[in-house]
């Protein structure tokens, strides 16, 4: 498929996702929602793909947020209707069943944010900068980053995050578990790749299963969580992949899943 806004590479099982409007610093219009929409449908039918990673072109930004001046013209019901339209994009690499890794390699604001949050895991740059600045436009985050980064860092720091609206180093964002991993800019893409070879390595059945029981269960009380992560370790250990894990450590050599 041929996307306007972004650009889709794939390759030994990993598929990139780049969105492509530098001169803009990577912001999300509507245009480029539906490029992203797509490429996630993509991502997740393709058999081949196993990870996914996103990122933004150039040195400066990741995704520097929505686009103000479509934001600008919003009335009450358009504005509904816009972050319910993000929202559902968003769940769909939140959703996607595969594991999906936000390379954040510069600014992260806003929408952009709100982006990285959707992901599973993620690595940046030491000279990225994150937050959600919506309050000094008079609005709330309203593609999910009330709700996920509350679930990803804690309610204490959402709210300073979300009601100061201030702009934060890679670093505290790596102290406060927003992100995974921090490289120096000249090392984010081999240090991200050496932590998504490492997800290659493993079960692809485990994997899925075992983002299925985090993302699920963190919704649940905890008992309720457990007896669904008791449910997947037993269709776990139903897979090939589980005999051949199990054989390959007894025979002390690597495992060769299959993903059956």
């Amino acid at each position: 498929m041929a996307y306007k806004n972004l650009l889709l590479e794939s390759a030994d099982g990993v598929a990139t996702i780049t969105i492509n409007r530098e001169k803009v610093l990577n912001a999300l219009n509507d245009e480029t929602l539906t490029d992203l929409s797509n490429a996630f449908d993509e991502c997740r039918e393709d058999a081949d793909v196993r990870v996914v990673i996103l990122t933004g072109a150039g040195e400066k930004s990741f995704v520097a947020g929505a686009d103000i001046r479509e934001l600008a013209k919003m009335n009450p019901l358009s504005a509904k209707d816009l972050a319910y339209r993000g929202q559902q994009v968003l769940a769909k690499v939140e959703h996607m069943g595969k594991p999906t890794v936000a390379m954040i390699n510069g600014f992260a604001l806003g929408g952009g944010l709100e982006l990285a949050l959707a992901c599973n895991l993620r690595t940046a740059a030491t000279t990225a900068r994150m937050g959600l600045p919506e309050v000094s436009l008079g609005i709330i985050p309203g593609y999910g980053g009330t709700q996920r980064l509350t679930r990803v860092a804690g309610p204490g720091v959402a709210r300073e995050w979300i009601l100061t609206g201030d702009m934060f180093t890679a670093e505290e964002a790596h102290r406060v578990g927003v992100v995974n991993r921090i490289f120096p800019p000249e090392e984010l893409l081999a240090g991200t790749m050496k932590m998504v070879e490492s997800i290659l390595s493993r079960g692809p059945i485990a994997v899925r299963f075992a983002i299925e029981a985090i993302s699920r269960g963190s919704n649940m009380p905890q008992r309720e969580g457990e007896i669904l992560e008791s449910d997947l370790f037993g269709l776990a250990a139903s897979t090939e992949d589980m005999h051949e894990g199990m054989g390959a450590f007894i025979e002390k050599r690597k495992p060769n899943f299959q993903g059956k």
